[in-house]
């Protein structure tokens, strides 16, 4: 069953994140409380629309986010923490986005937003969403219906912040 405003985030599973000493754990709870986040989540690192459009928008229009009270910016996906760590570089993402790993989809699948990718060979994913997050609890929650790029755009999150 997938998650829905009002709800606050799972405690469990951790997500995982390349620091300066190697991998480590991040706590949702912990990353969440007493914050304003918002968590976006992406199919694949590298894959053409996340690449493009959805991971780019977050970066160009960070200072934005943040001036409507965003504290963090999160960018999730069923991939390593070296996968995601390289996809941020490539992307000039680290630093202004947290790219946090969910490589076993445990986390995605605690929210109820996996996805089956098996058809074109990538298995068990994340639906592409955002969520606006405060003090651990889901306040809006952007869930792309099909494909694309349209509830889950930095633009719409903007428009849901007010």
């Amino acid at each position: 069953m997938a998650i829905n405003v009002g709800d606050r985030l799972p405690k469990e599973p951790v997500l995982k994140e390349i620091t300066s000493e190697g991998i480590a754990n991040v706590d949702v709870d912990a990353l969440t409380n007493g914050k304003t986040v918002v968590i976006f989540a992406v199919p694949g690192a590298f894959t053409p629309t996340c690449s493009l459009k959805h991971l780019p928008g977050f970066v160009e229009h960070a200072g934005a986010l943040r001036s409507k009270g965003v504290d963090e910016i999160v960018c999730v996906s069923v991939n390593d923490a070296f996968v995601m760590n390289a996809w941020g570089k490539d992307q000039h993402a680290i630093g202004t986005v947290r790219m946090l790993a969910d490589g076993n989809g445990d986390f995605t699948e605690a929210l109820g937003l996996e996805a089956d990718a098996s058809g074109f060979g990538m298995g068990r994913r994340s639906k592409r969403y955002a969520m606006i997050v405060k003090n651990g609890t889901i306040t809006e929650l952007l869930v792309e219906p099909k494909g694309g790029l349209d509830v889950s755009s930095v633009e719409s999150v903007l428009k849901h912040l007010g």
